[in-house]
């Protein structure tokens, strides 16, 4: 098995996100995902939409940007580039060119992805995992997923996508972590300012705290 530049596998899928030390976010009773941007109309996408076909499954490995990855999984979903093309397309403002997408979760967390990145092949909005649905630890009631990214771009629990024609105001600017724009794992590209190898001892520090954590907040969790 060859895993990306700085990579490690791990057993199982380790939780990660925000808040790690808190339960995960309750799914809504009719949960929905907002689409907005530089379109003529808003719209929400709901569960019974992402059912329906085509859907696709997807085998592909997790790279969390601290340097451990998940291998193995097997994704069920629907295609952005198809939700895309089919959905988002034709409402696009007269004249607009999209150029980035803001993908948020229902903590709060969220990823800005250049188009392009968004519309590769591998990218899906998904609902299960290896043939179960979502849980609350892995980003019910569905994340987006986009394997040859670090696992920050691939939001959970998602309820908004936002439609841009310039890159939205960075929040993180002034932090000591700041995420590369990209984030591509076989670019090895972590940090927004220093090479993927430099910082690579300062991420595995993290994988220690980020695991005690997540457990504290998983034993929490009702899912």
């Amino acid at each position: 098995m060859t895993l990306p530049p700085g990579q490690r596998a791990v057993d199982g899928f380790p939780r990660f996100g925000t808040h790690l030390h808190r339960p995960p976010p309750p799914v809504p009773a009719d949960p929905v995902i907002a689409i907005e941007g530089a379109l003529t109309e808003t719209f929400a996408l709901s569960m019974t939409d992402l059912a329906k076909p085509p859907r696709r499954e997807l085998g592909a490995d997790f790279h969390c940007v601290a340097g451990w990855s998940a291998t193995g999984l097997r994704w069920e979903g629907t295609g952005f580039e198809y939700l895309y093309r089919t959905r988002v397309e034709p409402l696009i403002e007269p004249g607009a060119s999209i150029s980035h997408v803001v993908f948020e979760g229902l903590d709060g967390f969220r990823s800005i992805v250049l188009l392009e990145d968004a519309l590769a092949d591998d990218v899906l909005i998904a609902d299960r995992l290896d043939g179960r649905p979502l849980n609350g630890d892995h980003g019910a009631p569905v994340r987006l997923v986009s394997p040859s990214q670090y696992g920050f771009v691939n939001i959970k629990h998602l309820c908004r996508i936002e439609f841009r024609t310039s890159e939205p105001p960075v929040l993180d600017r002034f932090s000591p972590l700041a995420a590369h724009r990209r984030a591509r794992v076989w670019h090895e590209e972590r940090h927004r300012f220093l090479p993927g190898r430099v910082v690579r001892p300062l991420f595995r520090m993290l994988i220690g705290p980020i695991r005690r954590l997540s457990a504290r907040g998983s034993r929490q969790s009702p899912l």
